[in-house]
């Protein structure tokens, strides 16, 4: 089945006007759980009715308006709504370009999909490609719907997505959070702590491939519907555990203990970690040594100096047991010695 536009006008670049369609972007997957009277499990429905009569009312009788006056009102009708600006509501209007980052996260809302309508696939295409360029994207208004919407348009792959905006108005403050501060002295963060935090990230570092992320939990409320239909529990309401006290907040977390956890249980790209093999006791002995010296002298290791140490430990960890062989052989050869001499007393006797 083809897709249906939502909108169809036109972007307004300069003097040039480009025919497009908007589609929707993005499609929700959400767990649909019905209302139900807990009496006798029947579902829940709503009726719009007149609030004067107490009747109900079709859609067909459905009008809309603006309480301009305690229960007085202005009727509205669709073609009230386009005539209070015909162009607004059928024009993209760009406005300024402005680099991508300028714009926070917290702004974008909705994504579309903008296709060229009959005859605006050229003047589409040099948009596009204009985006690309110039590495910007384009800040424009449109009206969908009752209201003016702020947006972006941006050149991803071979499309314009126009993306809501939020206005700045609709953007809460951020001043009444409790936030640690800004620099990492003055949060206690040490070098330590934030060079193994940057290892970490290291090795969790992958491509972006959105299509291994799914909605697990919604799997695991539909095997515990599959559970509960297998046990003959469709009818049992389920009573809350009883609440325990949450443990209090302390700031007095070992974190460089934590990160070393973290790092063990992690390895490169997300797999998981080889067990280390058991250092013998020459190996203990001069990772005991090396430990001794970081804390005398501490260091901020990056992953080539990591790459160093581990070659010096196991240049070290070698010595250590050629050392051991050396002074076995050398015992070996005393006590064969010690046995030799009584023998050979006994011959000159």
């Amino acid at each position: 089945m083809a897709a249906r536009a939502l909108w169809k006008g036109a972007i307004s670049f300069g003097l040039v006007y480009i025919p497009v369609e908007m589609y929707t972007a993005v499609q929700e997957h959400d767990l649909d759980l019905t209302m139900l009277d807990r009496r006798d499990f029947s579902p829940v429905g709503y009726k719009r009715y007149n609030k004067s009569t107490g009747k109900e009312v079709t859609w067909d009788d459905i009008v809309k308006g603006y309480e301009y006056e305690d229960n007085e009102y202005v009727v509205l009708s669709e073609e009230d709504l386009k005539r209070a600006n015909v162009e607004a509501t059928q024009t993209i209007d760009i406005v300024a370009f402005v680099e991508a980052s300028e714009v926070p996260l917290t702004y974008y809302e909705t994504p579309y999909y903008l296709a060229p309508a009959k005859g605006g696939g050229k003047v589409y295409a040099l948009l596009r490609e204009t985006l690309r360029k110039a590495g910007k994207i384009g800040i424009a208004t449109v009206v969908m719907r009752t209201k003016q919407h702020l947006c972006a348009l941006v050149c991803v792959e071979d499309k314009i997505v126009l993306n809501t905006l939020r206005y700045a108005t609709e953007i809460r403050s951020a001043e009444e959070l409790k936030l640690p501060p800004a620099t990492l002295k003055a949060a206690g963060i040490s070098d330590k702590e934030l060079q193994m935090a940057l290892s970490l990230v290291e090795g969790m570092s992958a491509e972006w491939e959105p299509e291994q992320y799914h909605d697990t939990y919604k799997e695991d409320v539909l095997a515990m519907v599959k559970k509960k239909i297998k046990a003959g529990q469709t009818k049992t309401i389920t009573a809350p555990d009883k609440e325990t006290a949450a443990p209090k907040a302390s700031n007095v977390v070992d974190l460089v203990a934590l990160l070393q956890d973290s790092l063990g249980k992690r390895g490169g790209k997300g797999a998981a970690a080889k067990p280390k093999p058991t250092p013998t006791s020459a190996e203990e002995e001069d990772d005991e040594e090396e430990e001794e010296e970081e804390d005398v002298k501490p260091k901020t290791r990056s992953a080539k100096s990591g790459g160093a140490s581990t070659a010096r430990r196991a240049t070290s960890t070698t010595r250590a047991k050629s050392s051991a062989k050396s002074t076995a052989k050398t015992t070996t050869h005393a006590t064969a010695a010690a046995k030799r001499k009584p023998a050979a007393s006994r011959k000159a006797a």
